[in-house]
């Protein structure tokens, strides 16, 4: 299950509560705003395994934190948006200023960094906690983009959840490019849009749960924090549109040296 906008702790306490006295088990929780509840709850029904994406449940061994490593998706992606800025001057919008989307901002920059040493890099945040309302406001995310292409950027990676297609308004209003996150949005955005998105960086909730579920299943579930990175195809890059296609070569090179451990990438800013 996943939380609505502006729902409380109290209402997503509610809800795992209903599913755990159900007898569903196990009960997976997308997205860290649901770490508070849970924490209460996995503690109320501790015969009961939950599951939790992109956060860690401090103390409750019946509950497997499933996360991911963005930083080393990011990376690939701010290869591919060095190797295709004309200008050297690229940006990152990011919807709250929190350390999950911080490593995005860490792994961009070293990624980019990696393929040209001098590239500008524009780093916006939407929100600030606890009020993270940055990833839910295109017309901040159109504001912020406009000012980084206006800036001299010509790619701009959007972790910004809904803002993210302002983002893309922007860079079709000024013919330049965007990258999404998450899932693959050349798919999901809407026909107009669809030729302004390079890429996008993936993080594979499908495989977590998939793999969380299956075990499970097996009666051995996995426990305690599991992260799904590059080799275990936790997250990687898109190629829907073709416009990474003269570039893959190189980026499956850069892949391969981050699961071999030859290339290390920052999970924080310097």
């Amino acid at each position: 299950l996943s939380a609505s906008q502006g729902e409380t702790d109290a209402d997503k306490e509610a809800r795992l509560k209903l599913l755990a006295q159900g007898g569903y088990n196990p009960v997976i929780a997308v997205g860290f705003l649901y770490g508070t509840s849970m924490k209460k709850v996995a503690a109320a029904y501790p015969k009961t395994q939950f599951a939790i994406i992109d956060s860690v449940v401090d103390g409750a061994t019946n509950v497997t934190g499933l996360t991911f490593a963005e930083h080393e998706g990011s990376y690939l992606v701010g290869a591919a948006a060095a190797l295709k800025s004309k200008t050297g001057n690229v940006g990152y919008v990011g919807g709250c200023l929190i350390p999950l989307l911080q490593k995005f901002e860490a792994g961009f920059t070293a990624g980019a960094k990696s393929v040209k040493a001098d590239i500008k890099i524009q780093v916006k945040y939407l929100s600030n906690p606890p009020d993270c309302k940055g990833f839910n406001d295109p017309a901040a995310g159109i504001e912020t983009a406009n000012g980084m292409y206006d800036a001299g950027a010509d790619v701009i990676f959007a972790a910004a959840g809904g803002s993210g297609t302002g983002v893309f308004q922007s860079a079709k209003a000024k013919g330049k490019l965007a990258i999404g996150v998450d899932s693959d949005q050349y798919e999901s955005a809407a026909a107009d849009l669809k030729p302004v998105i390079l890429t996008s960086m993936l993080k594979r909730v499908d495989v977590a749960v998939f793999d969380y579920v299956k075990s499970a299943q097996s009666g051995t579930p996995l426990t305690g924090v599991q992260v799904f990175d590059l080799k275990k195809d936790g997250v990687g890059y898109s190629t829907s549109g073709g416009k990474v296609d003269d570039i893959k070569a190189q980026l499956e090179e850069i892949k391969g040296k981050i699961v071999a451990g030859t290339v290390p990438v920052p999970d924080k800013p310097a």
